[in-house]
């Protein structure tokens, strides 16, 4: 199936576990081809066993800093797929403007056409039932924690497409953060940039309107680290380029504040 270059060349982890699952389903035969190694695929060490899940052992994954280095461009594309149909569908409504919004950043990301592939793979996922929780785990033990608060950036993105974020979605990139091993800090920092609000500057730098002004400079330079693009390079150009979104938040809190308190 040529059309499943795209997704293939680029993925390592992410065909095994559940999410190889929820991708062998919604491309049919590659299932056979991911149990049989045939078709050129590049699949990861990692397995997930069900049935070793419920009974609450850990899957047998690699050490942390093995499999983390593994994560790559596709292995991202498909957690954000994955994810995406979870918050798209937490309020019961699939809006058209949160799937444009999807099909925008795609095309942006990746090209037209590897986005036209990606959103056809997109709009069969969100027909299955995701299990969030294995999905979450699989993706929290293999991905770097800088390229999971990328997609919570996204989640973020999708919600508020169609203008507001509701309490349903909210909730539902709540859990996802949760299952992720996203801290409150840095999910009240993410979610702080896509809403108005007097301390939204505070709550992006992730701390209170009490900081001093050595304080919100240290705070600054911690997360101009913490978001900085290079943190995501080795996911290609085209998710490193989707991470300046959240950097210059940083940058527009700091500036905020700088104006504000009256400080250079």
């Amino acid at each position: 199936m040529s059309g499943l270059k795209w997704i293939g060349a680029t993925i390592g982890w992410s065909f095994g576990g559940p999410i190889g699952a929820i991708i062998g389903l919604a491309l049919g035969g590659l299932g056979d081809a991911l149990a049989s190694g045939k078709g050129g695929f590049t699949i990861g060490d990692g397995t997930f066993n069900e049935e070793r899940s419920q009974q609450g052992r850990r899957p047998n994954y690699r050490t942390q800093q093995q499999r983390r280095a593994q994560t790559t461009s596709g292995d991202f594309e498909v957690s954000l797929l994955i994810l995406a149909t979870v918050v798209i569908k937490a309020d019961g409504v699939q809006d058209q403007r949160e799937l444009d919004f999807v099909r925008k950043q795609f095309v942006a990301m990746y090209g037209k056409d590897r986005a036209n592939k990606a959103f056809e793979l997109f709009k069969k996922v969100s027909q299955q039932t995701v299990p969030l929780r294995q999905v979450c785990m699989q993706i929290q033990q293999m991905m770097d924690h800088s390229s999971r608060l990328q997609l919570m950036h996204f989640l973020f993105g999708i919600a508020k497409a169609d203008g507001m974020v509701t309490e349903d979605e909210v909730n539902q990139i709540f859990t996802i953060a949760g299952y992720l091993g996203i801290s409150s800090r840095d999910y009240n920092s993410i979610k702080a940039m896509f809403y108005n609000s007097s301390d939204n500057a505070y709550k992006i730098l992730e701390i209170t309107k009490s900081a001093t002004t050595s304080e919100i400079k240290k705070a600054y330079r911690n997360m101009a680290k913490k978001y900085h693009p290079d943190k995501v390079e080795h996911l290609g150009e085209e998710h490193k380029k989707g991470a300046e979104d959240k950097f210059k938040q940083v940058q527009k809190a700091y500036e905020q504040l700088q104006q504000e308190r009256g400080f250079k």
